[in-house]
């Protein structure tokens, strides 16, 4: 009698794998970093950058205990979810400047293959990336503006909802 053995198939073509550098970042995400600084201004924000699907950034963890400060931005580095997806940092200066400061490297050595440092006014084109030695790099901006990945973004449900009621209203009293 045969045996069946299943084998897994994989697509055609360079795919990439869970660990590798990221080449691109969602939309959605950009702009979710950007809205993050914009709301910290004048202190620093900061993050973490997680690519899901592997190759493409897309979402952005705040770590609990992260503190900022007008110069600073200490992330509780402890506080890391277990997760090969997590690709990078990004964080704010809120002096506009694009380039990474000494600590930034050293904190880019350590964490990560791609870092966004997102300057003031926090617009689309005030951010850059760099890889982990500080050297600026380009990555691809996926999905339109104002969107997600198609397939991926759901608006948020509302908190509260009202709840409809058979009954007919009470008349106002004279």
């Amino acid at each position: 009698m045969p045996i069946f053995r299943p084998q897994r198939r994989r697509p055609p073509g360079p795919v990439a794998r869970l660990g590798s550098t990221p080449t691109a970042i969602t939309r959605r995400c950009l702009d979710s970093a950007l809205a993050c600084a914009r709301s910290a201004y004048p202190n620093e924000f900061g993050g973490i950058l997680r690519a899901d699907p592997p190759g493409t950034i897309s979402e952005l963890l705040l770590l609990p205990g992260t503190t900022a400060g007008r110069r600073h931005a200490n992330f509780q580095l402890y506080m890391l979810p277990v997760d090969l997806g997590v690709s990078g940092t990004v964080h704010s200066h809120p002096s506009g400047a694009l380039h990474p400061s000494e600590a930034d490297v050293r904190l880019f050595s350590h964490w990560g293959r791609r870092h966004l440092i997102l300057g003031a006014p926090f617009g689309p084109g005030s951010w850059r990336v760099y890889d982990s030695n500080g050297q600026e790099t380009t990555i691809q901006v996926v999905g339109a503006p104002g969107a997600g990945v198609p397939g991926t973004y759901r608006p948020p449900r509302p908190v509260h909802r009202e709840v409809p009621t058979d009954e007919p209203p009470a008349p106002d009293e004279p």
